[in-house]
């Protein structure tokens, strides 16, 4: 029987890097297996913030690619500032005592003329194109992925001029998402973000989230089917890694300003005071974009010493690391508004092998998955001396060559199980 054809819609895509490319390149990878045929709509002339070439080679030969041309506002911007421009666009906003007058503008231009997003130009000639394609191809299911959320636009559109089910994926919330108060909104501007916001999640046929606090935050919102079908981790080719013959600490992924976890570093620098040789041990090891206040902040508790800051790499160099490193960090904002996000790296952490130490607010989705899976431990922000207890206690068994993780009921989060999961939820629908 020929496999079931659906319209992919995603702005990331390699060569792009970070976490956002990895969720539809792994479900397109398998969704073969289960019989659907996957057509992947992306830009032609992205302007990306992170480039990792080496995940061109991890698209799937099955799947048949469509490319448009978009219009990139950051193209425009970047003549400015390339660096300021390549910061607010993969997320990292300078803190607000911080900001010079270029961040102030910048983050308002963004904020109350791009919306929801900087990719906002896409969606006519989008629809226009992809309107076609549909009728030609007799094409009736197409799948959004959010953000950037203006792409949840080009399927309302198309949804209302066509006979199709729509899926839209959000990898992300909309105007909960952390970085939106930063970004200088008029009422005008956040009204128009709720409004948008309302229109898609009403329209779309079922709604995809990656974690039970957007699930429950989007009910409000509307009476849609909402599944939950979180991140994951897969199988990945990486020779064997020794471990680090120091006590590393590592951090992968985007440090942003607002995960700068003060109790952290304090911790770190008493246990140096407290503890004979643990400081001839220390590595701090930060791998990809890093904001200038964490890194000022690194400082001003004297921990340079025991920085390793590496700067961003490839997708599989950050897995070789994840593997040799000693203890894996997992930082998230203490807000609220948090509490849905969990990191597309913890779940490859919890393959590693290696212990994560998990910081964030109460009640936070990934420390259900940190808990139940035996992966590492986590704590909230007031609980700094059980964190420096956790992190004694781990050293002492590094010390012993005892230091690994014993992860439990790991299957469940393959990237090819949760394809699965996605391919019954299309078919369920037909």
């Amino acid at each position: 029987m020929e496999n079931k054809k659906i319209l992919v819609i995603t702005y990331y895509w390699p060569p792009a890097g970070g976490p956002g490319v990895q969720r539809w390149l792994k479900f397109v990878k398998y969704l073969p297996d289960f019989g659907i045929q996957p057509i992947v709509y992306i830009p032609e002339n992205p302007t990306y913030p992170i480039v990792d070439e080496n995940l061109v080679n991890e698209v799937s030969d099955k799947a048949m690619i469509l490319r448009n041309k978009i219009f990139e506002p950051y193209q425009l911007a970047s003549f400015l500032s390339k660096n300021k421009t390549k910061k607010i666009s993969s997320g990292i906003i300078p803190n607000k005592k911080k900001q010079s007058f270029l961040d102030k503008t910048f983050l308002w231009i963004r904020g109350n003329l791009f919306i929801p997003d900087a990719r906002v130009f896409w969606v006519k000639p989008s629809v226009s194109y992809l309107e076609k394609y549909i009728v030609e191809n007799n094409i009736d299911t197409i799948i959004t992925s959010g953000p950037p959320h203006s792409l949840h636009l080009i399927g309302l559109e198309l949804k209302q001029k066509l006979d199709l089910k729509w899926f839209a994926d959000f990898r992300d919330p909309w105007t909960t998402i952390g970085y939106h108060k930063s970004l200088r909104l008029s009422n005008f501007a956040a009204k128009k973000h709720k409004t948008l916001e309302h229109k898609v999640l009403n329209c779309a046929d079922t709604i995809i989230v990656t974690s039970k606090t957007t699930k429950t935050e989007f009910e409000a919102i509307t009476t849609k089917p909402i599944s939950v079908i979180t991140n994951g981790y897969d199988s990945e080719q990486v020779e064997k890694q020794t471990l680090d013959t120091k006590f590393s600490l590592a951090h992968i992924g985007s440090f942003l300003s607002e995960r700068n976890p003060l109790i952290l570093w304090e911790s770190l620098t008493e246990l140096i005071q407290e503890i004979p040789d643990f400081k001839s041990h220390l590595e701090i090891k930060l791998i990809g974009a890093v904001s200038q206040e964490v890194l000022e902040t690194i400082s001003q508790f004297g921990l340079n010493p025991y920085l390793n800051n590496l700067g961003y790499v490839s997708h599989k160099v950050a897995i070789a690391h994840q593997r040799k490193s000693q203890v894996l960090l997992l930082i998230e904002i203490n807000s609220e508004d948090t509490k849905s996000i969990i990191p597309g790296k913890l779940f490859e952490y919890m393959v590693s092998n290696r212990p994560i130490i998990a910081i964030g607010p109460q009640d936070s989705d990934f420390a259900e998955i940190i808990t139940s899976t035996n992966t590492g431990v986590f704590l909230r922000y007031s609980e700094k001396m059980k964190l420096k207890s956790v992190i004694l206690d781990f050293y002492n068994q590094f010390l012993e060559g005892k230091l690994q993780s014993n992860g439990v009921g790991l299957q469940k989060y393959s990237r090819k199980s949760l394809t699965k999961e996605l391919a019954q939820l299309i078919h369920a629908n037909f």
